[in-house]
């Protein structure tokens, strides 16, 4: 799931979302907005049963993918669409 809440100035603050167990191990969120860099943006387990992490972004295009541990790459059915190079964000 994604979350989007606008910040002060033109930045929006993205929330990804998943469940706490899948995929299992440890989830980095990468994208065009780190550089494609694992590790940069993990998911943190939360109370709720989730893991999230927040990242603010400028207007515009954004690819995204999940990295799960043992190289598992996720796409996220919740994007404004998904593509042959990942997830698309429009801000």
């Amino acid at each position: 799931m994604i979350k989007r809440s606008k910040l002060f100035g033109n930045k929006t603050r993205v929330t990804f979302c998943l469940p706490a167990d899948q995929p299992p191990g440890h989830v980095s969120v990468v994208g065009t907005f780190n550089d494609w860099q694992p590790g940069r943006h993990e998911l943190k387990p939360r109370r709720d049963g989730t893991r999230t992490v927040s990242v603010p972004l400028p207007p515009g295009d954004h690819r995204f993918r999940y990295l799960a541990s043992d190289g598992i790459w996720l796409d996220d059915e919740h994007a404004d669409g998904v593509g042959p190079h990942g997830s698309e964000l429009r801000l």
